[in-house]
Formats: C-alpha cells, sequence, structure tokens
C-alpha cells in the first residue's frame, strides 16, 4: 500500500526522463520481489493446512511437503523473474528460447541426473514407500533411511548401507512390507506311509487346535494335500495379524513345538527321507521259492 501511494505520488511529479525511468523500474522490482513472496507465503500456507487438517499424524508426508516446498518457490520466482523482465522491455520470446536452447544442451549432458530428479518428485507425490517402511527391491532390501533427490537409501537386515538411485526405484517393483496388514504362512510337512487313517483323519483337527490357540495367529485351512515319494504330505495355510517378522516366526515357532508334541502323544511320526531296496538271496530262493528281503535305508 505504502509502496502504490509513493508511486503514484511520483507520477504526479515532474522528473527528469531518466529519474522517472529508474524510479519506475525500481517500483517495478520492489513490486515483484513482494508479489512473489506473497504467493509463495500463501502457497506454503494452503500446503500446511491442508497437511495439519487432513494428514497431522503423518509424520512422512510432512518430509515430503518440507522437500517440495523449496521446488515450488523456485517456480514461482521463475514465473517472476519473467514477469519482471517483460515490465522491463525485455523480449520474452527471445530469452525463452535461448533458454530452451541451453535447456536441452543441460539436459542432455545432465540427463541421468534429471531422470533422477523427476523420479524424486515422483516418489513425493504418489510415496509407494515412506521413511521407515521395510521394502524389497530387485535383490535388494531394507529399510527405507533416506529420501534424496538423486538416491534413496536402504538399510539392510546385515547392517550395511544400500544406496539405490531414484530412477531405479520408479522403474522397478517394489514390495512394501511395511504396508502389509496381514501375512499368510503356507507350511508343509509329511509323515509315515504307516501312518493310519484314523491317524491321519486327526492331524487337520489337532493343527486347526493349535493354530487357534496361538496368538496373533489366525486358522485358514489344513488338507492331506498328496503322496510324497516317501511321505504323507500335508499342507497348512494361516494368517499373521501383524507385518512384524519377528511376531510371524514367534507364531509359527510356537506352532512347530506344539505339533511335534501333539503328534507325539498320538503316535504320529514325521517322515524323513528313504529309499527301499530289495535283495534277491539266490540260496533262500532255491530252498523256499522265495528270495526278495526288503531292506530300509535312510537317506
Amino acid at each position: 500500500m505504502y509502496l502504490g501511494g509513493f508511486f503514484l505520488a511520483i507520477q504526479n511529479l515532474t522528473l527528469h526522463p531518466i529519474l522517472g525511468r529508474i524510479i519506475e523500474v525500481l517500483a517495478i522490482f520492489v513490486a515483484t520481489f513482494f508479489v512473489v513472496k506473497l504467493i509463495t507465503s500463501l502457497v506454503e500456507c494452503v500446503i500446511k493446512i491442508y497437511w495439519l487438517n487432513y494428514h497431522r499424524d503423518n509424520s512422512n508426508l510432512e518430509q515430503s511437503i518440507d522437500a517440495l516446498l523449496p521446488a515450488i518457490r523456485v517456480v514461482i520466482w521463475l514465473i517472476g523473474i519473467i514477469f519482471l523482465l517483460d515490465n522491463l522491455g525485455f523480449n520474452i520470446s527471445a530469452v525463452v528460447a535461448s533458454l530452451g536452447i541451453g535447456g536441452v544442451a543441460v539436459a542432455l549432458a545432465s540427463q541421468g541426473v534429471l531422470q533422477d530428479l523427476f523420479s524424486y518428485f515422483s516418489i513425493l507425490l504418489d510415496r509407494p514407500f515412506e521413511l521407515g517402511d521395510f521394502i524389497i527391491v530387485g535383490d535388494y532390501l531394507g529399510t527405507v533411511e533416506y529420501v534424496g533427490i538423486k538416491t534413496t537409501r536402504l538399510r539392510s537386515i546385515d547392517g550395511e548401507e544400500i544406496i539405490i538411485a531414484n530412477t531405479d526405484l520408479t522403474s522397478s517393483r517394489i514390495r512394501n512390507y511395511k504396508r502389509m496388514q496381514q501375512r499368510r504362512v503356507v507350511f508343509k510337512f509329511g509323515v509315515l506311509y504307516e501312518t493310519n487313517s484314523e491317524q491321519l483323519a486327526k492331524i487337520p483337527v489337532l493343527i486347526e487346535n493349535i493354530i487357534n490357540d496361538t496368538e496373533n495367529a489366525t486358522y485358514d485351512r489344513a488338507h492331506f494335500s498328496g503322496y510324497g515319494a516317501y511321505s504323507l504330505d500335508f499342507e497348512i495355510v494361516y494368517f499373521i495379524e501383524s507385518n512384524d517378522y519377528t511376531i510371524y516366526m514367534d507364531a509359527q515357532q510356537k506352532i512347530n513345538f506344539k505339533v511335534k508334541s501333539e503328534f507325539a502323544k498320538h503316535h504320529i511320526e514325521f517322515a524323513y527321507p528313504t529309499q527301499v531296496n530289495y535283495l534277491n538271496n539266490l540260496e533262500t530262493n532255491q530252498n523256499n521259492g522265495n528270495g526278495n528281503k526288503a531292506v530300509e535305508i535312510p537317506l
């Protein structure tokens, strides 16, 4: 307001053309500066209000917004500078054309960097993962610790830092285990062929009771799935109501201990790789007419 009043007051004075032009240029500079600052503040205010109202509990989104704001400021200032040059009488078309030619040269020279930069903005906006998420990218897996303009850093299970280019991330299939609400677990085992039908029928019931008594586990099914090379095979499916790998392993361990205990009570034995060889005794064959003898050899 003060700037506008001062500029209008100056217009009523009779000044030297050069002095008048200097004052006009200064007024355009100052006006552009304050307008750009005002627009920048308004945009930041709107974005932060949106975050406070809809995603206040999401600290990762706050980090994404803080990373995005500098880019927004740069864009607004570039528009402000173009507006300023236009008002100062420069040929904006020629300037933009020259910038375009220079931009092409720079883009060709820094193609990889620009690809990573655009991939960075894609990650911020699309958010396929966030800080603290456990992800698998190809042969690499780890917890996301940092998302930068060019690279993203993971902390692997073994402790080393894995640095992956953002372009590789956006062009790969990412498996995000942090967002897994429920873990489906399938495990199999086999029992001896000598197991009778009554014992086989008990196994699915025993498994169901064991899983139902296990914390964080939800039973799905247990079936006699088929006849193996040396065992009668069973397939069991259940769910873990958590994405925590340690909780899953604790539950699986309890199930394994309980299955071993219950099978011992019901005299059910697990199968192990074996091979049956039939030996022909020639002398016995001549005397008794049957010389076949079965020998079971563990593998």
